[in-house]
């Protein structure tokens, strides 16, 4: 039949049986024919047409609509209004018309999304524990307890494919005992992601509602949890924490039990078995029909994740969300250990010592200092010899659960749902101590592993032994041995209690690190043979630490235990108590940050951050070049200018040569504040005149003179209002400004001039104009060609004088120029610079002319007690060396080329992106809609939501719906490409394309 003949049909059926007229569109279904009816009154409806030809099935439909509309659950189910039987036996049924968006549709389904799902669709299974009907007992090929019907459908596939479905198959039939024994009742059946419905509110979706109960059936009750899992999953790069997600909510509504948690994993992989072998056996009986096949991709590509899982490890997790204890033998082993006591020389023979020092290496340690030193390993082994120098009596240890920064090669790194992770989380205790130093076993055990494990920061030399002692199992683990060691053993031996086993590896042979001993419990080996994961993500501790408990519960020392960084909690709410009111934090949840390196910062569990908005740290967080001039220096001398040191004219030296030669007079002071309060003094010393001319939206301070000229802060909140001699500029803006056009400059510089002609009216003359080359907190905006030529002119003409701020454009961030004043073919009297000259050091800059300089000096002395002190100047001299030697302003050209190209792209993409301006790693991208109407809003979420993706973004422009970004200048191609990715990820989100 025509569509257009089914739809007619359908409406000749609404109208004959339920006497309503309207309009009929088809939906999508398997068995039934689907349509949506809306009535002339407005109603919608959703019209079903059934060909069971079995009254009573129909009826257990009808049934478990009406009982969960009596359960008056917190979302919707379907109405059913009417219901009648045709003379040629077909079922029509309508029923009320659920609204909300397809789950399927929805982007991104969030951590609070799935376990809202995961609690409604729990509250179906619990409100169903009551419900019975004669009806419910089908036999049915998508009702999970029938799944050995796949068996005969095997050959369909090959290879790889037939080898998963074939693992599921056979897993299935070993858990038919147990699975049979577990508690049924009628379920859903089909809650796929064409059957879940969500709220239209964007920000914080919710679950709205769940229909479609055609293919219920009485069965094992967990069965809904699986197929819930089987669609909530896909999609994913990680479907196992989606699946805990979901499986945390279900169980607030449906508490699981743990013998239904341990058929968990394998349920779900059979109901992917029979999604994919329906599929397959549909496109043979009818491949024109989609949507039998719609699922099909994605539960390939999720089955093959899935079969990857240990079921062990997913079992325990399963476990740990349900707030179980996540391994069951977890409690049996911390109960026998509480009995039995061991020493340090049972496993250390030759060291008698009892004593703990306890190592810092977490995210956080100073005394580890940079990714540069933890990788020098002479420097590193020097440092621990020197700590067992000072400490001979005491083992040096450190490391349970310790999140460490040190795990920097990629095979510690994966793709999460939000974004990259990185493992850090430590699961044993490392000793350290010298190279050949033997190991003993603690117990009576057997060889189940003896490997090298060669690569980068692998094992090295790796010993697992397991053990059974009073009816219990569990194994120990020897990392770091001697290649050597691991060859002296083979698997089967039998170890006993206080035999050696091995010695300590060189680096050469122990995974290249410092020597010392990783010494680990497991209680289970999850299905490794070869060797077993030493350090876990930070989102997975519970589960590993049931799995793998501390080994200090042998040895009981108080000293031995992992010292971590203060709650964030804790120093938040410090902060609120202590700190001044007006110190905000970034983000909506504040970021606890304790370790820079790069282009990266690292929180306090050791995941790292891209970092595009802190222009601070110029040449990269925590440059060992800087650290290391700063520390020499600051070891030697650090005193003020009033005493004469080469510092400070080493440093001038080198920054003369970057700067034309017409400003060639340096002042040193500690921030861009001070230095553009400086400048502003020696305008209106010089000139003898109040006036100052800065443009709209400008920041240039938090000092009282600074805060003056910035309109960003006197308009802004709290702000008073323009003072008397200030005389703001409109923000030059050629794209939503007042005069939006490309070669505007001239009409913008015009209102320079009618400012000075006013001044000259209230016979008052200008003291100087202040601006950046790009206005920053504007919005990254480039002013037209020929504005500051222009406005220079006027200013000049009138004796006053021109300051260029460049303490955030300075320094060959734009790439095309070392200073970006020099972008537009003019000469400042004056220029500012900030922190970035230090790399984030206290150190800033005034350079002027020789003709500002020498009418400055009036007999007044300028004395800053630390500007030009020998470490800031030593600093100084080192970020300039870095910017030459590692080539950064062509970096800064190059990436911010390529940067600006890839989100012009973008901008082609997502029309949400109005602009996109600035120059080489200064850039920003304005968000607005299709009138040019700012989005702030969506700017924010855009920062919120790539901070979860773990890129550091922030706003900016007077209606903050500008993304800025000026990352260290280290920054590289990949990095951009990285940023563009999760960009692309983001614009695709659904409340970036409501607007």
């Amino acid at each position: 039949m025509k569509l257009t003949q089914e739809i007619e049909e359908a409406k000749k059926l609404i109208a004959l049986y339920f006497g309503l007229k309207g309009n009929v569109s088809k939906l999508p279904g398997d068995v039934d024919l689907n349509y949506k009816f809306e009535s002339d009154s407005s109603e919608n409806f959703l019209f079903k047409i059934s060909n069971s030809n079995n009254a009573e099935f129909e009826d257990f439909q009808n049934k478990i609509l009406a009982h969960l509309r009596e359960e008056k659950l917190a979302f919707e189910t379907p109405k059913l209004y009417y219901f009648e039987q045709t003379k040629d036996n077909r079922f029509l049924r309508l029923q009320g018309w659920v609204s909300g968006r397809v789950w399927a549709t929805i982007n991104p389904k969030t951590i609070a999304l799935r376990k809202d799902l995961g609690s409604k669709a729990g509250a179906i299974s619990q409100a169903l524990k009551s419900f019975t009907h004669p009806a419910s007992n089908n036999k049915h090929d998508w009702d999970i307890a029938n799944a050995l019907w796949t068996l005969d459908h095997l050959d369909r596939f090959k290879g790889e494919e037939k080898n998963i479905i074939s693992t599921f198959q056979n897993l299935f039939q070993g858990i038919q005992d147990s699975y049979a024994k577990l508690p049924k009742s009628v379920v859903h059946n089909d809650v796929n992601d064409y059957n879940i419905l969500v709220s239209e509110d964007l920000l914080n979706p919710t679950v709205s509602g769940i229909i479609d109960f055609g293919d219920s059936v009485f069965t094992q009750t967990v069965n809904d949890l699986a197929i819930l899992i089987a669609y909530a999953a896909m999609d994913v790069p990680d479907p196992l924490e989606a699946a805990l997600d979901v499986i945390e909510g279900y169980n607030k509504s449906y508490r699981l039990s743990p013998k239904e948690l341990n058929c968990l994993y394998i349920l779900v992989g059979i109901r992917l078995v029979i999604s994919v072998t329906k599929s397959s056996i549909r496109k043979e009986v009818d491949p024109s029909n989609e949507y039998h096949i719609i699922s099909e991709q994605p539960a390939w590509e999720l089955l093959k994740k899935w079969h990857l899982i240990s079921s062990e490890f997913a079992y325990y997790s399963f476990r740990s969300v349900c707030d179980y204890n996540p391994h069951p033998k977890e409690e049996i082993f911390t109960e026998w250990v509480k009995n039995h006591t061991f020493s340090f020389t049972h496993l250390f023979p030759t060291q008698l010592k009892e004593e703990i020092y306890l190592l810092d290496l977490k995210v956080s340690s100073k005394w580890m200092g940079s990714r540069h030193e933890f990788n020098n390993l002479d420097l590193f082994e020097y440092k621990v010899n020197q700590l067992q120098k000072e400490h001979p009596t005491k083992l040096i240890a450190n490391g349970y659960l310790e999140p460490r920064p040190i795990y920097t090669s990629t095979d510690f790194d994966k793709e999460g749902n939000d974004g990259p992770e990185s493992r850090t989380v430590h699961l044993g205790i490392d000793f350290w101590l010298p190279s050949g130093t033997p190991v003993n076993s603690m117990f009576d055990g057997t060889v189940i592993t003896a490997n090298n494990e060669g690569g980068y920061k692998q094992y090295g030399g790796l010993i697992i032994l397991q053990h059974h002692i009073d009816n219990m199992s569990f194994f120990t683990l020897y990392g770091h041995l001697s290649s050597e060691s691991s060859q002296n053993l083979k698997i089967g031996d039998t170890i006993k209690k206080g035999d050696c086993i091995g010695y300590l590896g060189t680096p050469q042979e122990n995974g290249n690190w410092s020597p010392h001993l990783h010494f680990q419990i497991m209680l289970s080996m999850l299905g490794n043979t070869k060797d077993f994961p030493g350090v876990t993500f930070p989102k997975q501790t519970e589960v590993w630490k049931s799995i793998c408990p501390d080994p200090n519960l042998l040895f009981k020392n108080a000293n031995l235990k992992t010292e971590l960084d203060t709650p964030s909690d804790t120093i938040l709410n410090f902060r609120k108590k202590h700190l001044g009111k007006g110190l905000s934090v970034s983000y909506k949840k504040a970021l606890h940050i304790v370790r820079g390196d790069g282009v990266f910062l690292m929180d306090n569990e050791g995941q790292k951050y891209l970092d595009t908005v802190n222009n601070v740290a110029h040449v990269g967080h925590e440059h060992p070049k800087v650290v290391n001039a700063g520390q020499q220096q600051m070891a030697v001398l650090n005193t003020n200018t009033r005493y004469l040191h080469d510092s400070i004219t080493a440093y001038s030296q080198a920054l003369l040569k970057k700067l034309p030669p017409e400003l060639c007079v340096l002042h040193f002071v500690n921030s861009g504040s001070e230095a553009n309060e400086l400048a502003l003094r020696m305008a209106r010393t010089i000139t003898g005149q109040k006036e100052i001319m800065a443009i709209e939206v400008g920041y240039h301070g938090n000092t009282n003179a600074a805060i003056d000229v910035s309109s960003y802060k006197f308009d802004g909140k709290g702000g008073q209002g323009k003072p008397e001699h200030t005389h703001i500029l409109p923000l030059p803006d050629p794209y939503r400004g007042r005069h939006a056009w490309e070669t505007s400059g001239s009409k913008y510089a015009s209102y320079a001039e009618r400012h000075i002609e006013h001044l000259k009216i209230i016979d008052e003359k200008i003291a100087g104009f202040i601006g950046e080359p790009i206005i920053s907190c504007g919005g990254q905006i480039v002013p037209p060609a020929g504005y500051f030529k222009e406005i220079y002119e006027y200013v000049r003409k009138e004796g006053g004088i021109c300051i260029a701020d460049e303490v955030q454009t300075g320094f060959g961030r734009v790439g095309s120029h070392f200073w970006a004043f020099e972008m537009h073919d003019v000469l400042p009297d004056i220029v500012t610079m900030g922190k970035p000259a230090g790399n984030g050091h206290p150190l800033a800059v005034v350079a002027c002319t020789r003709e500002v300089a020498d009418a400055f000096a009036n007999g007044m002395e300028y004395f800053n007690t630390f500007g030009g002190n020998p470490v800031s100047c030593a600093i100084g001299n080192a970020v300039l060396d870095i910017i030459d030697t590692e080539e950064l302003q062509r970096n800064a050209l190059e990436v911010g080329e390529f940067l600006k190209a890839e989100l012009k792209k973008l901008q082609i993409e997502f029309p949400i992106i109005g602009d996109v301006r600035g120059a080489g790693l200064f850039l920003g991208f304005e968000l607005v809609d299709n009138n040019k109407n700012p989005l702030p809003l969506h700017a924010t979420y855009l920062a919120n939501r790539m901070k979860q993706k773990h890129i550091l973004m922030s706003t900016d422009g007077p209606e903050h719906n500008v993304l800025k970004i000026k990352p260290p200048l280290v920054f590289s191609h990949e990095n951009a490409s990285t940023l563009i990715v999760r960009l692309t990820q983001v614009f695709k989100e659904d409340y970036m394309n409501h607007y």
